[in-house]
């Protein structure tokens, strides 16, 4: 049997990744956090777990093996779920030995917070760089998908992702987000931009952009530190994917994915233009 390509495990698993997104609607309002995954860290958003995360990627898991055993899978609760075993590997294999990373909620504060901005991310990952990614907005009731070479995405709820239509470069208004470390680049970027830094701009009580802004046009630009394979990357791949620029903190393109360490790219800096980018690097190169 042919292996699937990435569209083929999009389109087979879109609906399960609905399901699980309406189920993370649904009890949204009396959800439940688990304990902090990390203890004592001062990064709220690393550390945040709820009862969705695990019952989504246990849900994903299940649909995974049924369809696709043969395929490789990381999912960011991988060590407590009960699937994990089952799977052939959850690490990046040879070329188009394809693996399939999941982020169940990527933004599980705001989710817990009651905010509208968390997601559901599925990619598929080579050993050179992401085939495709699937991004499930429940509350916001669209998604978002990007093959690569294809663009990205964006459809309604109810859209097949046939009915999708294609994204362009629109950001609604001149403001970045900064990732919960970089502190130090909000004075050198407030003049010309509104700046959401994840840590002193979040509030329980008023919804902030999330990183999924480059996909909706709140945001012209980011800044992260450190761009996990399962969320930062993988918005930063469909950005680009967009239209975006998209570069390393020393303005080289990410390097390819088996270079890297831990499941993660290094720090990316991400603009809807080329000006929007200069100002972001420029920023970076003070700190």
């Amino acid at each position: 049997m042919p292996s699937p390509t990435p569209r083929q495990i999009l389109d087979t698993l879109l609906p399960y990744l609905k399901t699980a997104g309406a189920y993370a609607r649904q009890i949204q309002p009396r959800i439940a956090a688990q304990p902090a995954k990390a203890a004592g860290s001062d990064n709220f958003f690393a550390a945040a777990l709820s009862d969705a995360d695990l019952s989504v990627q246990t849900f994903v898991e299940v649909a995974l093996l049924a369809h696709f055993p043969e395929l490789r899978f990381y999912g960011e609760e991988h060590a407590q779920t009960y699937n994990t075993k089952y799977f052939r590997a959850i690490d990046l294999g040879p070329q188009d030995d394809y693996l399939i990373t999941l982020d169940p909620i990527d933004g599980t504060q705001f989710y817990l917070d009651g905010h509208d901005n968390y997601q559901i991310i599925l990619t598929v990952l080579n050993q050179d760089e992401f085939e495709a990614v699937l991004a499930i907005s429940p509350s916001q009731h669209c998604y978002y998908y990007t093959v690569r070479g294809q663009g990205t995405h964006r459809g309604h709820w109810q859209d097949t992702m046939a009915d999708c239509r294609p994204l362009m470069v629109q950001p609604k208004t001149p403001a970045v987000c900064l990732g919960f470390a970089l502190t130090a680049l909000i004075d050198p970027l407030k003049d010309r931009y509104q700046v959401f830094h994840t840590g002193s701009s979040y509030s329980k009580q008023r919804q902030i952009p999330n990183f999924n802004g480059l996909l909706s046009g709140d945001l012209a630009g980011a800044v992260l530190e450190r761009s996990q394979f399962i969320d930062g990357a993988a918005l930063a791949f469909m950005a680009q994917e967009m239209g975006y620029w998209v570069t390393t903190w020393e303005g080289q393109p990410p390097p390819p994915l088996h270079q890297c360490r831990d499941m993660r790219r290094p720090g990316l800096v991400i603009g809807a233009t080329a000006e929007v980018h200069r100002d972001l690097l420029a920023a970076v190169r003070t700190i």
